[in-house]
């Protein structure tokens, strides 16, 4: 029976250059190579490839049921050009985000610092404020469309037997069948999904900073504010960058919301990006035009990445 050393040592006669050479290209860790490839392949089949292929159906004139042809650019300039949803999309797409984020951001530190100093009840509130997190996106999102819906509003029904001598008259709002306050809704209720992530993100960070740091400042006289402004932020600013980067690319892409409560109605008045490319590319079996559609989130998002990590990599140097 051959001992270990001797298959080892057959093991190494046999494939001498196919390690000499890994290791000359490679380095000398060539295991770990082995360990990170099941990762590559599926970035391969999951991302890389449904992307490479948006892009090859994007620059042709492909229709469901019809042969495909190669077209280049021209479905971007007619978005450009001739489509005049395209511009209500982006502005949607920009209320939409934005006002979202910052209001998850300013209410995610308020919570997070009042969270912090509760000293009763601690754990189960923490464990309530992810209900709307773990909660299935379109179950939580139909729950909202009854609560909106001018038929069934629990709101309406509210306003309406509560409030019934008023000097002004209350009407039925129609929480998704107008303009306004249907963009409004569907911010709101994406807010409310996403509030929880970061309370419990920025209230992990709350956590990590160190006591001595106060105790400092409290000897040296100074109030709740400034060691809020001097202690508090720029120690979050890490954190609050990543949450606000991996919050920003999941509202720019977010459909479930949107899609239920209102499918992008009234005239087109809550159409993103995501629920117009769907509904160009699969409902009007547009597939050519949807996927040119979808693309265009691509940039935004490179731009918003590269200027926040940026952020990150400068105050981390700096507190180096």
């Amino acid at each position: 029976m051959a001992t270990a050393s001797e298959v080892e040592g057959g093991v190494r006669n046999t494939s001498p250059g196919v390690r000499s050479f890994l290791r000359r290209n490679l380095g000398p860790d060539t295991d770990g190579y082995l360990f990170v490839l099941p990762s590559i392949v599926m970035v391969l089949c999951l991302i890389v490839y449904p992307f490479g292929l948006a892009v090859y159906f994007s620059m042709s004139d492909a229709f469901i049921g019809e042969p495909m042809e190669f077209i280049g650019l021209e479905n971007f300039v007619y978005i450009f050009e001739e489509d005049d949803i395209f511009l209500l999309v982006i502005r949607n797409t920009i209320l939409f985000a934005v006002i979202s984020v910052v209001c998850k951001v300013v209410l995610g530190l308020l919570c997070a610092l009042l969270l912090q100093r509760i000293t009763h009840l601690k754990r189960f509130l923490r464990g309530a404020m992810l209900l709307p997190f773990v909660a299935p996106t379109a179950l939580t999102t139909l729950g909202w469309w009854l609560i909106l819906d001018p038929t069934y509003s629990h709101i309406n029904w509210i306003l309406q037997n509560t409030f019934p001598f008023t000097l002004f008259e209350i009407r039925d709002y129609q929480f998704l069948g107008e303009p306004t306050l249907a963009l409004g809704s569907v911010i709101f209720v994406n807010i409310w999904r996403g509030l929880p992530f970061f309370i419990i993100t920025i209230l992990a960070g709350l956590m990590s900073i160190p006591d001595h740091l106060y105790e400092a400042a409290d000897i040296d006289g100074a109030s709740t504010w400034q060691k809020f402004w001097k202690i508090t932020l720029p120690l979050l600013k890490p954190v609050l960058a990543i949450i606000i980067l991996f919050s920003t690319i999941f509202t720019l892409a977010d459909f479930n919301i949107v899609y239920v409560l209102t499918r992008g109605g009234p005239m087109n008045e809550t159409h993103l990006f995501a629920t117009y490319s769907f509904t160009l590319g699969i409902l009007n079996h547009e597939v050519g035009l949807g996927a040119a559609i979808s693309l265009f989130l691509f940039p935004m998002m490179v731009l918003f990445v590269i200027f926040l990590l940026r952020m990150v990599r400068r105050d981390s140097a700096y507190e180096l």
